[in-house]
């Protein structure tokens, strides 16, 4: 890839939280019951809630690129990447400022900061230290 962008950034992480979601849950190994399974008939069934139907397992490719995307996350910090991975799960924006105390256009603010980061470091490019955030936003665009 010659040249990584805000959009693409976004577009990885959506996707490796939707590759997130659609993986096995992870299970204990060891357990398991000698008991034979139970024949469940009509009446039992009745008034249960249908077990939830899982997407189908991701494609290797994708797991991949979900295990390259991951780390990116570390390059931030703690409160903007849980920020990322809330939008990246498709979280409102609404829940996003609950959960963190902050008006919508900040949170939009330090959303678009967060993936261009690591657009830049991503490009390569050593992120200056001394600058504002204000001041980054508008040179990493």
């Amino acid at each position: 890839m010659s040249e990584w962008t805000r959009e693409i950034v976004e577009e990885r992480l959506i996707e490796a939280a939707g590759v997130m979601k659609r993986l096995p849950n992870v299970r204990v190994a060891g357990f398991f019951s000698t008991w034979p399974a139970k024949r469940q008939e009509f009446s039992d069934l009745v008034g249960q809630e249908p077990v939830p139907m899982r997407r189908p397992a991701p494609a290797r490719d994708a797991i991949d690129r979900t295990e390259v995307a991951l780390p990116w996350l570390q390059w931030l910090e703690a409160e903007d990447a849980k920020l990322v991975w809330m939008r990246a799960e498709g979280t409102p924006w609404k829940a996003v400022c609950w959960r963190f105390g902050i008006a919508r256009p900040t949170a939009s603010r330090r959303f678009d900061y967060a993936l261009s980061l690591i657009a830049w470091r991503l490009n390569g490019r050593r992120v200056p230290t001394k600058r504002s955030r204000a001041f980054l936003l508008g040179r990493l665009i």
